[in-house]
């Protein structure tokens, strides 16, 4: 594999003693000085620039490599090492154009794997704080459980799995941020609404523990007393031991209330999932 290798040591050691060193990119060597040179020799100057820390340079020798011999193994190599550098380069549109051209052209090959994790990449490393719209968080969920699907023996799918669940409880973050919002405020309807999508959407979540006791607040505030006995029962059921539900107890036991299955609800369906071993 091209990235498993040695890349940086090697691309100095070649280029040191290479004709393309002299340069500090392809602007200076000409377009007609630089077709003069085989395609190993541009690759090699590209794989320099890496190692000295400058992607963009090196960019520009890849895809002259790309240019000038387009047939060849060498343009290959370079279009992936395009989608690296441009990553690195924190140019996460163009890594992904050279990311996914790689997988058009060569979909067989053993780096599309890590082609398509530069894509996964690519969002993920774009997701801000729990705050801003999350739209690229999900297209990272849907890049990492590609790769994780249609690459399921790569060397890359463990990290993958990482990030996927990282990012997976980014987006449950982002409900469970809203719904305070709405419960501190008093709209219970859309608090619920909220803690219910990360219930039911995001239940392997680290936030499903909340969301049930945050589900109890509001259903006692609103009177709904079944509804807050039920989202207690799963609590209890699954997480038991954590503060989550201690509070839950506590809050229903102010009540003269437990944790019980209660009534025909969205909850009380969850609950029979619970018994029969379907959630979580």
């Amino acid at each position: 594999m091209i990235l498993n290798r040695s890349i940086y040591l090697i691309g100095v050691i070649l280029v040191v003693l290479g004709p393309l060193v002299g340069c500090s990119n392809t602007a200076e060597v000409g377009s007609d000085e630089i077709e003069n040179y085989s395609a190993k020799q541009i690759f090699d100057r590209a794989e320099f620039e890496m190692a000295r820390s400058k992607p963009m340079d090196a960019i520009a020798f890849f895809s002259d490599v790309e240019r000038l011999y387009p047939y060849s193994e060498w343009a290959k190599r370079s279009v992936i090492m395009q989608a690296f550098a441009n990553h690195k380069a924190k140019q996460y549109e163009e890594a992904r154009d050279a990311a996914e051209r790689y997988i058009e052209y060569y979909p067989s090959d053993e780096d599309s794997a890590y082609a398509q994790y530069i894509i996964a990449l690519s969002y993920y490393d774009q997701i801000e704080d729990v705050g801003r719209d999350q739209q690229v968080t999900a297209k990272a969920l849907e890049a990492f459980k590609t790769l994780m699907v249609n690459y399921p023996n790569s060397e890359y799918v463990k990290a993958a799995e990482l990030k996927f669940d990282l990012a997976f409880d980014h987006l449950a973050g982002k409900e469970m941020e809203v719904g305070r919002y709405y419960l501190k405020r008093q709209q219970f309807p859309a608090a619920i609404n909220r803690f219910r999508i990360v219930v039911e959407e995001y239940q392997t979540s680290s936030y499903t523990a909340e969301a049930l006791h945050r589900l109890v607040e509001a259903y006692l505030s609103m009177g709904l007393v079944e509804e807050a006995q039920s989202a207690g029962a799963i609590l209890g059921y699954n997480y038991q031991a954590t503060a989550w539900y201690q509070r839950t107890y506590s809050l229903l036991k102010n009540e003269n209330l437990s944790p019980a299955a209660k009534g025909t609800g969205w909850l009380r369906k969850i609950h029979r999932q619970v018994l029969k071993g379907r959630w979580l």
